[in-house]
């Protein structure tokens, strides 16, 4: 059966990864998945991520979630844009999340990226999530 979210999907994996404590959780493997987690990664927000093969062809994403004093390091993770509800935003209309602490992950033309490097980039697009 066809996934209607799949970014929600992740999200939802790593929030409830986060709740059960564990290191390492997997998600389906897509280009947009990855470019997600790039930005997470280069943010501090989890520690790593693998593409692996499964023995029915299929790819995986293997996420190592990250910890600090034994609490995850994501507080908050919001899905803003959804299928049935997308929210696009322009550069200037771009605000920092949380007063800048937190960041809003948005998909660009130049690719996925922070709402900071969007504006350094002077570019807007779609707000795929929040995280805290």
């Amino acid at each position: 059966m066809a996934m209607s979210d799949p970014i929600g999907d992740l999200l939802a994996r790593i929030r409830n990864g986060q709740l059960r404590g564990l290191k390492k959780i997997s998600s389906p493997n897509s280009r947009l998945r990855a470019r997600l987690l790039d930005v997470l990664k280069e943010e501090g927000f989890i520690r790593d991520y693998v593409e692996t093969e499964l023995k029915t062809g299929k790819r995986e994403l293997e996420i190592e979630l990250k910890y600090h004093d034994g609490q995850p390091v994501i507080r908050e993770l919001k899905r803003v844009s959804t299928p049935g509800r997308r929210v696009y935003t322009s550069v200037k209309d771009l605000k920092p999340h949380r007063q800048g602490l937190g960041v809003s992950i948005v998909s660009t033309p130049k690719g996925v990226m922070t709402d900071t490097h969007a504006r350094d980039a002077n570019v807007g697009g779609e707000v795929l999530c929040q995280v805290f």
